[in-house]
Parts: structure tokens; sequence; C-alpha cells
């Protein structure tokens, strides 16, 4: 399979502290790849460099995506080219619906495109999910529960619909119905494009019973020390991050 996302040698630090120190993994187009690890392992840190957070610098490394160097792309140019992140916490906005905030992310990505357009996909969207037209009729992320800001994050994601998706950790704060409901509509969502590349970061095992992955990478410490398959994270179940 052609290979969508490489990194090389990934250091990264911020301030005077460095938090990623030799990250190396290989991505192809399709699979899904679980990153787990013990608080402070650098899991969210890689995510986020990924996206382009300006809080983290660059030391040493090289990050290829899709056949561009996306160390040299602005954070908004990464989205454009096909990245989406989940966040672990999404904000909560005031005074914008989420119907209005998925227009103009859709947009963004799909310029001179008409309302009838986003109309047409946006009911598409969210009945695959199983949501009803009046969730996006809320202000973005208010008053929404934990499950309801994670189901509005899957939905922007399956508007948006990039070429890779990270989840930072998408599971926090649900209990197992929700959880079930958040995997049911990402698996749904996979389901209508095969091509949908994954990033799962977790400290638990228990999301990869709904989201099945290719690969499991186990980072301590600022590096990945050890990947295998599902089985990996069994054993991380039955013995912890002693490995």
């Amino acid at each position: 399979m052609q290979k969508l996302l490489s990194i090389n040698n990934l250091h990264v630090s911020i301030k005077e502290s460095e938090i990623l120190k030799g990250v190396s993994l290989e991505i192809a187009s399709g699979e899904i790849h679980a990153i787990m690890g013990p608080n402070g392992s650098g899991k969210s840190t890689l995510a986020l460099t990924l996206m382009g957070h300006p809080r983290y610098a660059i030391n040493n490394g090289l990050i290829n995506f899709d056949g561009k160097n996306l160390l040299a792309l602005p954070v908004e140019k990464r989205g454009l080219s096909g990245i989406f992140l989940a966040f672990q916490t999404p904000f909560e906005i005031e005074g914008i619906s989420l119907r209005e905030f998925l227009y103009q992310i859709y947009l963004a990505k799909h310029p001179g495109s008409g309302v009838t357009e986003f109309e047409t996909l946006l009911i598409e969207k969210l009945k695959i999910l199983n949501l009803k037209p009046k969730f996006v009729e809320r202000h973005l992320n208010v008053g929404f529960s934990g499950g309801e800001k994670k189901q509005a994050e899957i939905l922007q994601l399956a508007i948006l619909q990039p070429k890779l998706a990270i989840l930072d950790e998408i599971d926090s704060g649900l209990d197992v119905d929700a959880l079930k409901t958040v995997c049911s509509c990402i698996n749904k969502i996979k389901a209508t494009n095969p091509n949908l590349t994954l990033i799962i970061i977790t400290h638990y095992p228990r999301i990869l019973s709904y989201l099945v992955p290719d690969v499991v990478h186990i980072m301590q410490n600022g590096t990945i020390v050890q990947s295998g398959t599902k089985e990996l994270a069994q054993e991380i179940e039955r013995g912890g991050y002693s490995l």
C-alpha cells in the first residue's frame, strides 16, 4: 500500500524541554494505527506537532505527508491538504451554531461551493451518523455532553472527508454507551471511505475493541518503544506499560 505519512527521527521541544526524542513512524493509506502510552509519553505532542501547533519547536526530523514536506506547511495548509485533528477537549464557542461552523469549514476546503451542495452533504452525513437535524442548530459544543462533543467532532470529520484523521483521546470522558456510539459513527465514515487513514491516540485498549487497529504502537518517554498487532494492546491491558 502507498505510504501516506512518514515520520523520520522527529525531535520536538516545548521551550527548553524536549518531549519527542526521535519518533519514526510510517502509515499507509487506509490503515488504522493506535498509539498508546502513559501520561506524559508524548502522544498528544505528536498529534499537535502533525497539525502544526506553534507551541512546539521542531529540533530535528522529517515529516512527509502525501508526497509533501509537512513541516513546510502552515497549519491551515495542513488542514486543506487532508489532515484532521479531533480534539481531546473540544472548545465551546457561544454565538455560532454547529451548522454555521460546518458550512464555513466546508467552504474553506471547497471555495465557490453553494449552500445547496453543503446542505445535501450535511443531510447525508447526519443520516449516516444517526444524528437529528436539530443537533447542528445548537451553539458549537455549548451545553454538549462529553459524548455530544465527540459526535460533533466526528461530524466535522464526515464533512471534511480528510485523508488522515488524528483522534486524540476521543474516548476521554465517555462512558461505555457513549464510546460505542462515537466508534460506530467513525466506523460508518470509514466504511464509506476505505482510504481514510486513522491515528487513534489513547491510554486504554477499550476503544480498540470498536476501532480495530492494523498496528499498535507503544510510546514511552518521547519515543515509540514497541509496535505490533492488536494483540499488543491486550498485553498492555493485562500487564500495563512495563514491557
